[in-house]
């Protein structure tokens, strides 16, 4: 061990020797070590001095203590007020607060996370209700659309056309070497913002931010990937501030090869078992690329697959206030891309288990708008290959409002990316069908919702007896359970179990508050009730 080098207590780990509440030990390593033995259970030995000061994953600030201090040659360069985590903790709670824009908090918050990584964590995982919709949607979005403005470090790996042929020893330079987890987007379709290029990359970051906060995966074995092959976003192309690839946006064959390359390269370095999931691809490469490598790679799609599994969660939450079982509902979608399939397929398969009928009769109780119109049989041959299971048997419909009061559904679920396209007339002629109507807009950022919860609760006229809190749902928990070793023991995620994984998510819920705060089954945007 060099002069520069030194041991750290494992007081380290929790930031003070009472340890840190809200799962940080779990999250940084099981192993524990009394206060006297100066080695951490995760790593023998790190840089000392103000370098140790430098590095995220091990600076913990003013909460160093003194023994500390003299042990890693960093007395002096601290204050000499020793502040414990809780401390810290308050102190940056009053300074996030005095900020009245979110974009603002954001960058303090990814400012903490370059610096005080432990702090970051324990932050999040204390106040997640408050911080859940800065670090992620709907204050994410924002950040993306002005990443190339506020970047300031990296804080994932970029991977571009000019890396072609070389895409392993790209891989090579990240820091760390056990990688489990992979979150990559090529920033094509950016929550419902689009084209975002290479700044889609808050996106991989946000979401692995959570996964470790609320699911418990080590922040040294997660890795934000952003693939730039361009962009098609022409304000993007043309601000000088952009900081990916000035160029059109590959496809085809270049596209395919690419992306080949960077899966074959993932699998060579990290091994056989880190999970790769896919972010915001457009719906023509997000089933793709699904379908191509399940059973090559391990692989997930959130938009497709973990979208699906919350919104049916929710679902089976609102039966009991319907009386009604799924198979007795008709669902009609506006929206067919990678979520409204993902999350009608889920339907199709929960209600062919519990009837016992074959799926594709249980399809028919699920009916998809898109851009032009229902999707019924007479456009089978022009659709796109995911959409085509649930072309139905109906003349042409236009218009959402017409599709609604042709179809009758008792469920509405928006997932087009498109605001205010749940309109007060549309909302207003569920509720004529329907004494209890099941709304849920679902798209984000919210400027993109459907409608807001005060819009549907109003137009509805829904008897409202107490309070409502509305919260975010997220798919945090059903990540967490993908990840599990029993049920990713093979390269495939096998459906039936993935659908029993799913289900699990509600009684779960029920049986944990801070789990239903944390990824609620009441959606923010359900009117039924009272």
């Amino acid at each position: 061990m060099g002069t520069n080098q030194t041991q750290i207590s494992d007081e380290y780990v929790t930031g003070n020797s009472s340890g840190v509440g809200g799962g940080i030990s779990d999250v940084y390593g099981e192993d524990s070590a009394t206060l006297d033995q100066l080695v951490t259970p995760w790593v023998t030995s790190v840089a000392s001095g103000y370098t140790l000061m430098r590095d995220p994953r091990y600076n913990k600030g003013l909460a160093f203590t003194d023994k500390e201090r003299d042990a890693h040659y960093i007395t002096g360069l601290l204050p000499p007020v020793v502040l414990s985590q809780d401390v810290q903790e308050r102190k940056v709670m009053h300074n996030l607060r005095q900020y009245t824009v979110p974009l603002q908090r954001y960058m303090a918050l990814m400012d903490l996370q370059e610096r005080n990584e432990r702090l970051f964590y324990k932050l999040l995982i204390d106040n997640v209700e408050e911080l859940l919709p800065v670090v992620y949607t709907p204050t994410v979005g924002e950040a993306c659309q002005k990443y190339g403005s506020i970047y300031r470090r990296p804080q994932g790996l970029y991977i571009s056309l000019k890396e072609k042929g070389k895409i392993l020893e790209v891989l090579k330079n990240w820091p760390q070497r056990g990688i489990q987890v992979i979150v990559v987007t090529d920033g094509e379709r950016i929550l419902g913002l689009g084209d975002l290029g290479c700044q889609g990359m808050g996106i991989p970051v946000g979401k692995l931010s959570l996964y470790t906060a609320l699911g418990g995966i080590r922040p040294s074995a997660c890795l934000p990937i952003t693939i730039d092959v361009g962009t098609n976003n022409e304000k993007l192309l043309n601000n000088e501030f952009y900081i990916g690839l000035k160029q059109k946006r590959a496809n085809g064959e270049e596209y395919a090869e690419f992306l080949q390359e960077f899966m074959c390269a993932v699998k060579q370095n990290y091994g056989e078992k880190v999970l790769v999931q896919f972010e915001d691809f457009a719906n023509h490469h997000a089933f793709e690329l699904l379908s191509k490598y399940c059973s090559s790679h391990l692989v997930f799609n959130d938009d497709i697959q973990g979208t699906a599994s919350v919104v049916l969660a929710g679902l089976i939450a609102a039966q009991k206030v319907l009386g009604k079982s799924l198979a007795d509902h008709t669902f009609l979608f506006l929206g067919a891309g990678e979520a409204g399939t993902g999350i009608a397929e889920l339907i199709a398969l929960k209600i062919s288990k519990e009837t016992g009928k074959p799926i594709d009769e249980t399809r028919k109780k699920i009916w998809l708008v898109d851009s032009k119109g229902l999707i019924v049989s007479e456009r089978k041959e022009s659709l796109q290959h995911f959409k085509q299971p649930w072309a139905h048997d109906h003349k042409p419909v236009k218009e959402l409002l017409a599709a609604v009061n042709a179809i009758k559904p008792t469920v509405l679920i928006g997932t087009s990316g498109v605001g205010k396209t749940f309109t007060k007339e549309v909302v207003e002629a569920m509720a004529t069908l329907n004494e209890k109507p099941l709304i849920l807009a679902l798209s984000n950022p919210t400027s993109q919702a459907e409608c807001t919860a005060e819009e549907a609760y109003t137009w509805t006229k829904v008897t409202i007896k107490s309070l409502l809190i509305l919260s975010q749902n997220v798919n945090l928990h059903i990540f967490d359970a993908t990840m599990k070793k029993e049920l990713c023991f093979d390269y495939r995620v096998v459906q039936s179990l993935q659908v029993e994984a799913r289900l699990t998510l509600f009684s779960m819920m029920a049986k944990n508050s801070r789990l239903a705060r944390q990824t609620t089954v009441t959606f923010s945007l359900v009117s039924v009730l009272v």
